[in-house]
C-alpha cells in the first residue's frame, strides 16, 4: 500500500522541479440578511465565452499570481479556453457595508456565513491576527498539495496561495494543463473589518461543482488553512516548498489521519 503514497510523492516532487523555480510575484439586535445584497455574479461561477469575458476591463488578480509553472513549457497566464484572470467581487457588491458598521464582529460573521449556505460558495471567516499569519507564511510558500478523501480513496488537491486569494484545482489537472488548469475554486479574502472589528470574511467560490462540492470546497479551505496556521503542519508547507527532495507526500495523509494506500 505505500508504494502508491511514495509513487504520488515522486510524482508530486517532479512537478515541484518546475514550480519552484517560477519567477516569484511583487509582493445589538441580531443582523439583517438583507445586509447582504448579491448585486451581480461572480465573474467565475458560470463558463462564459472567450468572446464575453475579453470585455472585462480590469483583473482584478495580478496575472502573474495564474502564471502556474507549465510542464515541460512557458505557457501563458489564462486558464482553459474561455477563462480569463479572475475578477473577484469586491465586498460591497456582496453586502451593503454601511449597513453593517455598527454590528459586532460575531453578528457580521454570523450573517456572512449563513447568507452563503447552500449557494454554491463557502462563506466563513477569522481573526485579523490569524490572516496575518496565513499572509506572512505564504509569502515564501505558495504551494501545497491537499488530499481530498473520496470514498475508498482519495483526490489530490493543488493549492496556490497569494494573499488576499487562493486557487485549488485538481493537481492532475494541472499536471497535465500547466498554466492552462482551471481552477476548481477561488477564494477572496476581505480585510475591511480587519482593523476596526479584528474581522477578516472569507468566500470561496465553487467553480465546478461537478469536480467539488460544497461541503468538500469547505473542508479544502479549512484544511489549508489548518497547514499554513499549525505550526506543526506548517513544517510540511515548508518543506513542500523549500526542501522538495525531502518531502514525502505519506506525511500529509498521516497528520489528517488517512491511510496510506
Amino acid at each position: 500500500m505505500q508504494r502508491l503514497s511514495s509513487r504520488a510523492s515522486r510524482g508530486i516532487r517532479s512537478s515541484l522541479k518546475l514550480l519552484r523555480h517560477a519567477p516569484p510575484s511583487p509582493a445589538s439586535p441580531a443582523a439583517s440578511p438583507s445586509s447582504f445584497v448579491p448585486r451581480c455574479c461572480f465573474a467565475l461561477s458560470t463558463l462564459q465565452t472567450r468572446s464575453n469575458l475579453q470585455k472585462t476591463q480590469r483583473p482584478a488578480i495580478p496575472g502573474d499570481f495564474l502564471r502556474w509553472a507549465a510542464l515541460g513549457s512557458c505557457r501563458t497566464s489564462r486558464f482553459a479556453t474561455g477563462f480569463a484572470p479572475l475578477e473577484p467581487k469586491p465586498l460591497d457588491s456582496i453586502m451593503d457595508v454601511g449597513r453593517v458598521q455598527d454590528r459586532s464582529a460575531e453578528e457580521i460573521a454570523s450573517v456572512w456565513d449563513d447568507y452563503h449556505l447552500g449557494r454554491g460558495h463557502v462563506g466563513t471567516s477569522m481573526k485579523a491576527k490569524l490572516y496575518h499569519l496565513l499572509e506572512q507564511r505564504s509569502v515564501d510558500c505558495r504551494y501545497f498539495v491537499i488530499p481530498l478523501w473520496r470514498g475508498s480513496g482519495y483526490t489530490t488537491m493543488f493549492a496556490q496561495v497569494q494573499m488576499p486569494h487562493m486557487l485549488f484545482t485538481g493537481l492532475e489537472d494541472y499536471k497535465a494543463r500547466g498554466t492552462q488548469a482551471s481552477p476548481y475554486m477561488t477564494v477572496t479574502f476581505y480585510r475591511e473589518f480587519a482593523e476596526s472589528k479584528d474581522l477578516v470574511l472569507i468566500r470561496g467560490d465553487v467553480v465546478f461543482t461537478s469536480k467539488l462540492s460544497d461541503s468538500e470546497a469547505k473542508w479544502l479551505l479549512e484544511t489549508t488553512q489548518s497547514f499554513y496556521l499549525n505550526d506543526t503542519r506548517y513544517r510540511l508547507v515548508e518543506r513542500f516548498n523549500k526542501q522538495t527532495r525531502d518531502f514525502e507526500f505519506k506525511d500529509v495523509l498521516q497528520a489528517l489521519d488517512m491511510p496510506t494506500l
